[in-house]
């Protein structure tokens, strides 16, 4: 299975009618995973770099809600950039993928969905030590 097919994008239906737009996500549903914790990324400029690594047990989706980002994205053999720039468009990262969102807009706003509480232990933030636990040496 390559990358693009491990991580895909997700696209959320768009309920809006002339009051506005509306975007549901449901956890188990929408997403493949039921969602433990909701956090969000702003006022980061195009110079930062978040993330930065790869979690053991949680799964992610992360969404542009407004502005955009990119998402550099790693299973250590091969690697995609998402640019993220639509909020009824998500990127799904499931657990042992590596991760560096960058390039915010000024008005960025990412939201991420995770299917976990969390739990500092379970992050990789080395990325040397990110391809030794992936390549199993």
């Amino acid at each position: 299975m390559n990358l693009r097919e491990k991580c895909p994008i997700i696209h959320f239906g768009d309920l809006g009618d002339e009051r506005g737009k509306l975007v549901v996500i449901e956890g188990g549903q929408a997403i493949p995973f039921e969602i433990k914790r909701v956090f969000y990324i702003y006022d980061s400029d195009a110079t930062v770099v978040r993330g930065q690594h790869a979690n053991r047990q949680s799964e992610f989706v992360l969404i542009n809600v407004a502005g955009s980002s990119k998402v550099r994205i790693s299973d250590g053999e091969e690697e995609i950039v998402v640019e993220l720039n639509r909020p009824m468009t998500g990127v799904y990262i499931p657990r042992m993928i590596w991760k560096d969102m960058y390039d915010f807009s000024e008005d960025s706003i990412l939201l991420v969905l995770a299917s976990t509480h969390y739990d500092g232990a379970e992050y990789i933030r080395s990325y040397e030590e990110y391809l030794k636990e992936v390549k199993g040496k």
